[in-house]
C-alpha cells in the first residue's frame, strides 16, 4: 500500500502567493514580494516550498472562449470494469473533446464535459467513447445553457 503525500501546511502568506498566481501566474516575482509585503527572497523561498510540496503542481495557460459561440456542449456519465478504468481514462485524457474528467459516485464511474462545433461531431465522438475497451455503459445529455458559473 502506498503512502499519500502529506498535505502541505499552508499559512496565509502561502494562500495568498497562491492566489496571486492564480490570477497571474507569469507575474516577475518582484511584484509578488511587493504585493505580498515581504523580501523578494522570502516569496522566491515560500514558491519553491510549495512546488516542492506539492501545493503547486504546475503551471498552465489560461485563455479566452476561442471557440465559436454555438458551441455544442454535453455531459457524458460513463460506467466502466473496473480492472479497466485506469486504460479508459488515458484513452479519454487523448479526445481533446473533453474538457473535463470526473471521477463520480454511484451507478457510472466518471463524467466527462465534451465540447463539439456540431451535433454530428458530437454524435461521431460519443460512438469513439463508447468503443473503448472497458466501457461498459454511458449516458450523454446535451448542455442548454449556463445559468451559473462560479470561479472555484
Amino acid at each position: 500500500m502506498s503512502k499519500s503525500p502529506l498535505k502541505p501546511n499552508l499559512d496565509t502568506l502561502d494562500h495568498q502567493l497562491i492566489e496571486l498566481l492564480k490570477v497571474n501566474a507569469r507575474l516577475p516575482m518582484v511584484n509578488i514580494a511587493k504585493a505580498l509585503g515581504c523580501a523578494r527572497s522570502t516569496a522566491q523561498m515560500r514558491l519553491k516550498a510549495l512546488e516542492r510540496s506539492g501545493a503547486i503542481t504546475g503551471y498552465t495557460v489560461g485563455v479566452g472562449n476561442t471557440r465559436a459561440t454555438n458551441v455544442i456542449r454535453a455531459m457524458m456519465l460513463i460506467s466502466t470494469e473496473s480492472k479497466n478504468e485506469p486504460d479508459v481514462v488515458r484513452a479519454l485524457a487523448k479526445r481533446h473533446e473533453i474538457t473535463k474528467l470526473y471521477s463520480v459516485s454511484g451507478r457510472y464511474d466518471l463524467c466527462a464535459m465534451l465540447v463539439a462545433d456540431s451535433t454530428q461531431e458530437l454524435d461521431a465522438v460519443i460512438d469513439r467513447i463508447c468503443v473503448i475497451k472497458g466501457v461498459v455503459d454511458t449516458f450523454s445529455t446535451i448542455l442548454l445553457s449556463t445559468k451559473l458559473d462560479r470561479p472555484e
